[in-house]
């Protein structure tokens, strides 16, 4: 493989990875929203019957794995794409498995707004449509934000399994090469991260400190692993510089559980809460 192929890969999975997120955007966000307006204490009070049948819908969808959906979803990818190989034919059942997922996480931000807020509205006259536009989403806006970058990690995830349906990006390059080749150098890299990680768990029992040491170490990894197989300069360079920034980016999205770790209140498995 060429520097070429590697970026063209990364470009496929930027491209389905955000055209996936944004349609789920559109459909989980108003899905989201009509769980909790629809509600029977809501500011829009829906049917028993639909709020109850929505629910079941998306805990289903929610509840069967990755690679079966993509299999179930293949006569709704044809019909929209035309065909249920390749990149673009990946992008349907991402957004099919993600928008559940992405009401989900909207329906929780958006419970937690304190009810005086809602009720002050309506005293002031305010149409449900503009409590949820004017109200609701303004105020939840930073538990929302934080929610599309769950999302988008987790797309992100599914993405690379699409690799199994020829749905090209890092997935397939990692199906492709890492497990048909069977390439053992690979395996023992993998095989001495997943070590750490699970003898760091035993040790301290903080999952989330596994998961940036595993993050820091994945550049180094994987820098020794292209020196043994003889690999040239070039792919070494730019493959231990997107390692670099994917481990940045796992690390970033545990900003969060650093502090914690900092204040010595970050959560230990098996503790009581």
């Amino acid at each position: 493989m060429t520097i070429a192929d590697y970026g063209f890969a990364i470009w496929e999975t930027f491209y389905v990875t955000v055209l996936s997120t944004a349609f789920s955007l559109v459909i989980g966000l108003p899905l989201g929203v009509l769980l909790v307006a629809g509600d029977k204490d809501g500011i829009l009070p829906l049917p028993g019957w639909l709020m109850h049948l929505l629910n079941i819908i998306i805990n289903i969808l929610r509840s069967v794995p990755f690679l079966i959906l993509m299999i179930c979803v293949f006569p709704l990818t044809r019909i929209i794409v035309g065909t249920t190989v390749g990149t673009k034919a990946t992008i349907v059942p991402l957004v099919v498995a993600a928008f559940p997922f992405v009401a989900r996480l909207v329906e929780t931000s958006l419970r937690e707004l304190d009810e005086g807020v809602v009720e002050a509205a309506q005293s002031m006259g305010a149409t449900p449509f503009q409590i949820i536009t004017k109200v609701m989403i303004p105020e939840c806006l930073p538990g929302l934000i934080s929610s599309m970058t769950t999302a988008l990690t987790t797309i992100l995830g599914y993405s690379a399994m699409s690799g199994v349906i020829g749905g090209g990006g890092l997935g397939k390059i990692a199906l492709s090469y890492g497990y048909y080749r069977y390439q053992t150098n690979i395996m023992i890299v993998c095989v001495v991260l997943l070590g750490i990680f699970l003898i760091e768990v035993a040790v301290t029992r903080i999952v989330s400190l596994g998961s940036i040491i595993i993050a820091a170490l994945y550049p180094v990894g994987t820098l020794i692993n292209l020196i043994a197989r003889g690999a040239n300069a070039a792919t070494i360079v730019f493959s231990t510089v997107c390692c670099v920034i994917m481990a940045a980016m796992v690390i970033w999205l545990h900003r969060s559980n650093i502090e914690r770790l900092k204040n010595g209140t970050e959560y230990r498995f098996g503790q009581k809460k």
